[in-house]
């Protein structure tokens, strides 16, 4: 009985296989290294997911955003907070993957969620209380429950095959904590508590959602740093870099790179990349001239009340490839394939630590 009972297990087993492995050829060829990318975080890499999110300020669905975004031929507003391309788009493209699909789009179906989903919102944060200012945003944890509630059964159906089979084939792009930082603690958090102290708790928050992650199946992860915010007009006011926020972000890059000495042996099979976005702006902002730069400061758009955001159909500049900043926040197209470049290539580890994405995917052809 119990030699007959191991042999319609095993004869189980076998199929289960055979079913994963036929089913497996539908899966997205490795072009560059992954079958696709599963994208989350802020406006860094929101790609419309706030374009359908009521009750917010943190939207780009409208002239001039999109200015220089081309679809078949046309100027397309697609609601990145860009004038073209963002982080994530040039990532994509070094990656040879198509335009990843946002997740609130009603066409995110079937065939088009095997490259992977966008879920990043504007004006969302690591923590759940960040970005509220703005109005309703989808916090990293929503964005990580629409992932595993209704994005992944999806994509386990339509390859018949278990999540931890399916994800370690892609890479997890996470930019977060830059609105944890304009939008939370610029603003209230550093009355109460001390940069070291606001770091460690999102830090902690952030290390919980990797880990979430990464008992779902994913194994590939590249981080965004926060930005170098004191920097971006909104906050510089035309003064340049300011050393007193960019210290305080910096605290946060250095508590990251710990987390990720600390956690990576907790987790096998894991590989973590995490990219230094404050020395690699402050650097080409430093060094603007020489590598094609002109204004570094100033916003390319006219800028609406607000402060952060283009005035809908405003003034914009003519030449946006020279410049670091689009709005009063977020970066031209140029500046995002810059970072994306780094990312990619860098053999620097204080840039990217500690080691390229160009170095990961080769691991994975």
């Amino acid at each position: 009985m119990a030699i007959y009972s191991n042999c319609i297990r095993i004869i189980s087993l076998c199929f289960f296989a055979l079913a994963c492995f036929c089913n497996a050829k539908n899966m997205p060829k490795k072009g560059g290294g992954f079958k696709g990318m599963f994208i989350f975080g802020s406006s860094v890499v929101d790609n419309g997911n706030n374009n359908n999110v009521f009750g917010t300020i943190a939207k780009a669905n409208y002239l001039l955003y999109g200015i220089d975004f081309r679809i078949d031929g046309a100027t397309k507003t697609t609601g990145r907070f860009s004038n073209g391309k963002n982080f994530a788009d040039f990532i994509g493209d070094y990656l040879k993957l198509p335009l990843i699909p946002s997740f609130v789009d009603t066409q995110t179906q079937g065939d088009s969620i095997l490259y992977g989903v966008n879920f990043g919102s504007g004006g969302s944060g690591i923590l759940d209380e960040s970005g509220l200012v703005v109005g309703r945003v989808i916090s990293l944890n929503e964005q990580l429950t629409n992932f595993e509630a209704l994005t992944l059964p999806k994509l386990e159906s339509q390859l018949g095959c278990q999540r931890k089979e399916i994800l370690p084939d892609y890479l997890f792009l996470l930019a977060a904590g830059n609105n944890d930082y304009l939008l939370n603690y610029f603003l209230l958090g550093q009355l109460t508590q001390s940069p070291q102290a606001f770091a460690a708790k999102l830090i902690s928050a952030y290390s919980a959602q990797l880990k979430r992650l990464y008992n779902l199946g994913a194994r590939n992860f590249l981080l965004l740093s926060v930005y170098p915010l004191g920097c971006s007009p909104v906050v510089s006011k035309g003064q340049g870099c300011l050393p007193g926020p960019n210290d305080v972000i910096t605290i946060f890059y250095d508590q990251l790179i710990s987390m990720v000495n600390q956690v990576k042996p907790q987790l096998p099979g894991s590989n973590f990349i995490v990219i230094n976005s404050v020395k690699i702006i402050t650097d080409i902002i430093n060094n603007a001239n020489s590598i094609g730069f002109s204004n570094v400061s100033g916003p390319c758009c006219e800028i609406s009340l607000n402060g952060l955001s283009c005035k809908e159909n405003g003034n914009v500049c003519e030449d946006r490839r020279s410049n670091v900043y689009f709005d009063g926040q977020h970066n031209t197209e140029s500046l995002s394939a810059a970072l994306a470049t780094k990312a990619y290539t860098s053999r620097d580890h204080s840039e990217a630590y500690p080691i390229n994405l160009h170095q990961l995917a080769q691991t994975h052809l």
